[in-house]
């Protein structure tokens, strides 16, 4: 049996995390899905996963904050950014994760399409070092 890279997903709403999950298991991603910040770090440290999702814009904590928190952990992994903000919000965001020497990708606006989320994902799992 193949071991399916680990994707770390945050985001406060549930049937987007749902829809974000299923696409990932679709992709071939084992995904794990967090609803806050602490969760989020939580299962970050546990599982040291293998690519990691996130919203920017969440109640009690913003997305420039985890994006700290990676750069600190000193991860290399892709980091996707999927979220509802300004596209400027978006990519001024993007441009922050580059500069602390994450490894970013997207960023994708919600609302998101599918067929958008399972090409990113499809992209981004063949750049993983099994």
């Amino acid at each position: 049996m193949t071991v399916r890279p680990r994707l770390l997903l945050v985001d406060d709403e549930p049937v987007l995390a749902e829809f974000l999950g299923s696409a990932a298991e679709e992709c071939g991603f084992d995904p794990i899905l967090t609803s806050n910040d602490r969760q989020f770090r939580e299962r970050f440290l546990a599982e040291r996963p293998d690519m990691v999702a996130l919203d920017l814009g969440m109640p009690g904590m913003d997305g420039v904050e985890l994006l700290r928190f990676l750069a600190d952990q000193g991860y290399k992994a892709p980091v996707l950014i999927v979220s509802g903000f300004d596209r400027r919000v978006l990519e001024s965001a993007f441009r922050l994760g580059e500069a602390l020497g994450l490894r970013m990708a997207g960023p994708l606006a919600k609302p998101t399409r599918l067929e958008e989320v399972e090409t990113v994902l499809t992209a981004l799992k063949g750049t993983l070092t099994p």
